[in-house]
């Protein structure tokens, strides 16, 4: 099956090309862990993890649509936050970003650190284009 690799104009390019912010392969997209960056690549709201969770999930937008789809196709989200004192704000957010019927499946995984220490939270997300 073929692949298509989409890295969209309106996220922050991957930091030296390391990898795609996207990956196609039939129907099935894997997008990259996605972080609170601002297209000149830097952290936004530092401290925020509300802020940087709406950003996260804009930029999850982003990336989905980029594929041909949309956040409703998105099945498996795996989100790392740093500290648990984040869970909460994070939790909150996300219950006002997504529909009340058909979220995806959610593992959430508290870590000691991200690539960069300003962010707070990072997404994955897999999804299944209808």
């Amino acid at each position: 099956m073929e692949r298509e690799y989409i890295n969209p104009p309106d996220i922050a390019p991957p930091p030296a090309n390391l990898y795609n912010h996207v990956v196609k392969v039939g129907s099935t997209v894997y997008i990259s862990g996605q972080v609170p960056r601002g297209l000149d690549g830097e952290a936004v709201y530092p401290g925020d993890a509300a802020g940087q969770i709406r950003q996260v999930w804009a930029n999850l937008e982003i990336a989905i649509k980029a594929a041909g789809g949309t956040l409703q196709d998105i099945v498996k989200t795996t989100t790392y936050v740093v500290g648990s004192e984040n869970l909460g704000k994070i939790r909150e957010v996300r219950m006002t970003l997504l529909p009340e019927e058909g979220r995806p499946t959610s593992t959430t995984v508290v870590v000691a650190g991200l690539a960069d220490p300003d962010f707070l939270v990072e997404v994955e997300a897999v999804a299944e284009l209808r």
